[in-house]
């Protein structure tokens, strides 16, 4: 299957804009290591000219274009974008698969994703006209307030690589919903489905300056948009380090962040076996491990532990590890050689600190090229190893056992992530326990990973702070404005006017 990468430029104002400086980045199929196309390569020259159209965009007419005008209005742009990427499903999954890995299946259902957070934020874009001019009721009869919702300004959207076209939807519907001109910075390891959101925008029509996509490296354009006096908000996600480098850099700016995690699943006795080892698995190997809600710490019953291995096992040695253009792929490979180097270094650490590599671990045997590793399940872990503690980002479970609620709990607990977490039981009484117990943002019971557009996603401590997706998404981008007016005919009457002559 012959699948050609289109080469593209940046996108700014509306337009494909080469690099000011001409660099460009190569593409690297992980499933081979051959280089497959590459990418444009901003820098900080390219970061200004995307804020300075972004900045027009929001004046232009007085705003009228964009900023001022209704969110039906934008609302149209966006169900037009969604009915484009429809269109486009075929190809925009097989180019997702090239660049990053994913299982083929998988990369489809993201763009059906994509399509429908699209046409989610439209309806919101929509419901935002009824709700301006929101009353609020006042104690004093001679005073009337209400409230207007505006766009926040211009926002720099820097996104991941295991979901590319998925987590930069995540940022650019809500923010074009809300009114905001948005510069979109990709991963430079998975870029080319967002590129192809430009060439969609164009065709529909979005306004020049609305949306402009430069990819390229972090220091050289992630840094200098982000640290950019011009942009108002950034909406990062990605890893601990660097959004910490991303709060030093925004000052005094509106940040959200959305960043790594180590988040539990809590199996206990009285499950069915069968569809707790898969939500097992599916929790922590599906999109190739590479999730920041993985739960990859198994906390399971010591009752019931022999055997649930046992099954995990087995069913680990029967997904299929391939190309992940291959039918039935379930498990392809990591992003890049930098990240499989990573990960095979957690699983060594993992043992040399005397740990159990229970199966997995290294290189499939049946492939010989290409950044594929393994499902890995590795026991008799402690809590101070670097695999309990850190994030791996690649399909690794750890596993430890438990006999009490109180004691799941506090293995749970002992993160300093609050991203996600599991919790398998037929109890629901202990289920609701275990969700009030758990410091997380998001809490799975019976199942594991389901994400919907309508629901708040985000996490607690190290795991970052604010919400996507839902209303919340909406509320990332907007802005409060109070508006009383004074409705008496008298004078206010607080000083004493100067006598008449």
């Amino acid at each position: 299957m012959v699948i050609k990468i289109p080469s593209r430029q940046l996108f700014i104002d509306g337009r494909w804009t080469e690099p000011v400086l001409g660099k460009r980045i190569p593409i690297i199929n992980p499933a081979n290591e051959e280089i497959i196309g590459d990418i444009p390569a901003a820098t900080g020259e390219d970061v200004e000219r995307a804020v300075d159209a972004a900045r027009k965009a929001l004046s232009r007419n007085r705003g009228n274009e964009w900023a001022s005008a209704s969110g039906a209005h934008r609302a149209k742009y966006l169900r037009a974008i969604a009915e484009k990427i429809k269109e486009r499903k075929s190809k925009l999954a097989k180019l997702e698969s090239l660049d990053c890995g994913k299982p083929l299946e998988e990369a489809a259902w993201d763009i059906d994703d994509v399509a429908a957070c699209f046409e989610y934020y439209a309806d919101l874009a929509e419901a935002l006209d009824k709700k301006q001019k929101t009353p609020v009721s006042l104690p004093m009869e001679t005073f009337k307030c209400h409230v207007l919702k505006e766009p926040i300004g211009v926002v720099a959207l820097i996104t991941p690589w295991n979901y590319p076209l998925l987590m930069a939807t995540w940022k650019v519907a809500p923010a074009l919903a809300a009114g905001c001109a948005a510069i979109l910075k990709p991963s430079e390891l998975a870029s080319v489905t967002c590129l192809e959101l430009a060439d969609v925008c164009k065709e529909v029509g979005l306004p020049a300056g609305v949306l402009n996509i430069l990819t390229g490296l972090g220091p050289e354009a992630g840094a200098p948009l982000a640290a950019h006096p011009n942009v108002d908000k950034i909406a990062f996600t990605g890893s601990s380090a660097t959004g910490s480098k991303i709060m030093q850099a925004a000052a005094q700016r509106p940040v959200s962040l959305e960043l790594g995690g180590k988040s539990p699943i809590l199996v206990f006795e009285d499950v069915d076996l069968y569809k707790a080892v898969e939500w097992t698995l599916f929790g922590c190997f599906w999109t190739n491990g590479q999730i920041c809600s993985a739960t990859s710490r198994l906390i399971v019953h010591e009752s019931i532990a022999k055997e649930f291995l046992d099954k995990l096992v087995k069913w680990c040695k029967n997904i299929k590890i391939s190309d992940p253009l291959e039918d039935g792929c379930r498990l392809g490979p990591v992003v890049s050689g930098g990240q499989y180097e990573k990960i095979l270094k957690f699983i060594s650490t993992a043992k040399s600190e005397g740990a159990t590599i229970l199966c997995g671990g290294g290189r499939p045997q049946h492939l010989k090229k290409g950044f594929y590793i393994e499902p890995t399940i590795i026991t008799d872990v402690t809590t101070s190893m670097q695999v309990w503690r850190e994030e791996v980002f690649g399909p690794v479970l750890c596993v430890k056992t438990f006999s009490t609620e109180d004691e799941a709990i506090e293995l749970a607990n002992d993160t300093q992530f609050g991203l996600g977490a599991a919790v398998i039981s037929r109890d629901l009484d202990r289920c609701d326990r275990i969700t009030k117990a758990v410091q997380a943002g998001i809490v799975w019971i019976n199942c594991s990973q389901p994400c919907f557009c309508q629901a708040p996603w985000g996490g607690n401590k190290r795991s970052g702070f604010g919400r996507e997706l839902g209303e919340w998404g909406l509320d990332n981008y907007l802005t409060v404005k109070q508006v009383t007016r004074y409705l008496s005919d008298e004078p206010w009457g607080w000083y004493t006017p100067p006598s008449k002559l």
